[in-house]
């Protein structure tokens, strides 16, 4: 039977408890050939707050019957289980109202494509993260996740300005139609994490590139934190419009430092043009 490794501590004892009950749980389990965990606990950044969030990998004849919440049932009482819009089952532990995500996969050629997950998943210590490999297969893939994302500083800078420029736009004209609440989602859920992205790509600092918020109070600059701040408004008509100006006032801000950098296009014509439709009341 393959070696299992050492637990290892987190700053959560009770998200140690409920991952050393999966690893049991799935090796007392034949059906299952193997378990990735992912997410903040293989990062080592997981706290007292953290979800439990795995891959589990099922033989082909028992992918599509497997029962899944009563497999979990053994890491503690359930308040929750259902199918979320992503296709994952999402349950809440009734114990302590921690949250889980469990991918239930077809072992045979979902552990071939682990490997294409570079650049999505990062797990610095694979050995941890496996917590059952019945044939190898899985310890090999992950194996090539230790690499920690990277972006391309020119070529996600094009993109991200790009983005900004195509999506503002669409929140000005929002605003003039006055469907306040959709422009007011725009702006905090489509707008904010890309300018967040390319603040992170301008200070070096995208280590959470893929959840460009977390950690944000550590990772950047309080000045930083004060123009993000100033992008976010409630959802009343002058207030939003503030914001959305002064998030465009951002957006350009870090456009032009793309351009000194790394000569990111900029079309100030258009950007231009943006601004005078975000001026009107």
């Amino acid at each position: 039977m393959p070696r299992t490794p050492a637990p290892r501590p987190s700053a959560s004892p009770a998200l140690d408890a409920r991952v050393a009950l999966l690893r049991q749980a799935a090796h007392t389990e034949p059906r299952l050939e193997g378990v990735l965990l992912y997410g903040s606990w293989t990062t080592g950044e997981a706290d007292a707050y953290s979800d439990i969030e795995a891959y589990l990998f099922l033989g082909e004849e028992h992918a599509g019957t497997f029962d899944g919440p009563g497999f979990l049932r053994a890491l503690g009482p359930l308040a929750l289980a259902h199918t979320n819009q992503f296709g994952i089952l999402a349950v809440v532990f009734d114990d302590d109202l921690m949250r889980g995500e469990f991918h239930f996969e077809e072992a045979g050629a979902r552990i071939a494509a682990v490997d294409g997950w570079q650049g999505m998943v990062h797990l610095p210590d694979p050995a941890a993260a496996v917590l059952l490999d019945r044939t190898g297969r899985l310890t090999e893939a992950a194996a090539r996740l230790t690499a920690p994302l990277a972006p391309e500083p020119a070529e996600s800078a094009a993109h991200l300005t790009g983005e900004l420029a195509n999506w503002t736009l669409m929140l000005a004209h929002l605003l003039a139609r006055r469907e306040d609440a959709r422009a007011h989602n725009l702006l905090h859920a489509m707008v904010a994490p890309l300018q967040l992205k390319l603040c992170r790509l301008l200070r070096g600092t995208t280590d959470h590139w893929l959840t460009p918020s977390r950690a944000a109070e550590d990772d950047l600059p309080a000045a930083d934190l004060a123009r993000y701040t100033a992008t976010t408004a409630r959802l009343e008509a002058a207030a939003l419009r503030d914001a959305a100006r002064a998030s465009w006032q951002w957006s350009r801000e870090l456009a032009a430092k793309a351009r000194g950098r790394w000569g990111t296009p900029v079309p100030e014509a258009l950007y231009a043009r943006i601004a005078g439709l975000l001026a009107r009341d």
